[in-house]
């Protein structure tokens, strides 16, 4: 934990000196690792607790993602990474389990900045995830963030407007050719779900998100990013009140997906985000291959779809709050 401070410091130093949308922008060709090692029980337990996953069992689908972030952060807030930390927004993410993984086995964990895409709000970086049990490859991931900017054209002008209200940036899930491409680089399976349009999904649960969610996922997770700690510190980031974490509502839906050892792989993507505190609705598929998170008057935060083995399905649980209400 201390280091994961140390790169937050130096993320809230370096990030006003960097300028997102620099046409010669590169991004930084570091790996870090972290050494295998099993996974402490403690924290996995208080992770499990907030997202509402089972106390035994496997690690969940999103808990790698968890484990590594203190490496991610560390290349994000380095010096020769272009895009300033402080302020990103997590866009979406694709994980891909290749098998279910124990919290007794020792993971290996490697991250890396993949590649920059220009988006019509700024600028997105996709960062990789791996995590390795003696060398084989377990479980991998791909995750958006976006940088909200000003668009600069050929001629000097600004050809845009960066997103200050707190709406939503535009975010949807990764453009139609990512799953083939990563299956053909990877060998992994595309996703096949398709979810209905957006909205369309039957209700199963409903959750009472109080206003300190962010700063209590952001203690389990060691995400503290200050768009999700209080509404002062999310307003100098354009938001009118603190916004949950992306990775929590994602790790909350797939709670109540069904058996995690059918899922091949699983796509999401953040469409607006969920100003707390906040009712959300969770709404899936019978055969729990799409799903989403709803607001107030319908509005989409979340869609997502899941890839299963061949004749599994993984209905949800019962209506519920949520753990962290």
């Amino acid at each position: 934990m201390a280091s994961l401070t140390a790169s937050l410091a130096r993320g809230a130093l370096t990030s006003p000196f960097k300028r997102a949308g620099r046409p010669d922008a590169t991004l930084p060709p570091d790996r870090p690792t972290r050494p295998a090692a099993p996974v402490a029980p403690g924290p996995l337990a208080a992770y499990g607790r907030i997202c509402g996953f089972p106390e035994s069992g496997p690690l969940p689908l999103t808990y790698p993602h968890v484990l590594a972030f203190p490496l991610t952060m560390r290349l994000m807030t380095g010096r020769a990474f272009p895009l300033p930390v402080l302020g990103l927004v997590h866009t979406w993410i694709e994980i891909t389990p290749h098998r279910a993984v124990t919290p007794a086995e020792p993971l290996e964990l490697t991250v890396y900045a993949e590649k920059l895409t220009p988006h019509r709000r700024g600028t997105e970086v996709t960062m990789a995830t791996e995590a390795r049990v003696g060398g084989e490859l377990v479980w991998e991931s791909r995750s958006g963030y976006l940088s909200r900017h000003r668009q600069t054209a050929p001629d000097g002008t600004h050809a845009g407007r960066a997103l200050l209200d707190g709406s939503s940036p535009d975010i949807t899930t990764p453009r139609p050719e990512t799953p083939g491409r990563a299956a053909a680089v990877r060998g992994a399976d595309p996703v096949t779900a398709v979810p209905p349009a957006a909205g369309g999904l039957p209700a199963r649960a409903e959750w009472r998100l109080p206003g300190d969610l962010g700063r209590r996922y952001g203690a389990v997770s060691g995400d503290r990013n200050p768009i999700h700690l209080h509404p002062l510190t999310a307003r100098l980031f354009g938001f009118p009140r603190a916004i949950a974490h992306g990775m929590w509502t994602v790790a909350r839906c797939l709670a109540e997906a069904g058996d995690p050892s059918s899922i091949r792989s699983v796509r999401a993507g953040f469409r607006a985000p969920v100003l707390l505190p906040a009712t959300v609705t969770y709404a899936a598929d019978p055969a729990g291959n799409a799903f989403e998170l709803r607001g107030a008057k319908g509005r989409v935060h979340l869609v997502g779809t899941v890839s299963r083995q061949a004749g599994m399905s993984g209905p949800g649980r019962a209506v519920g709050v949520s753990p962290a209400g």
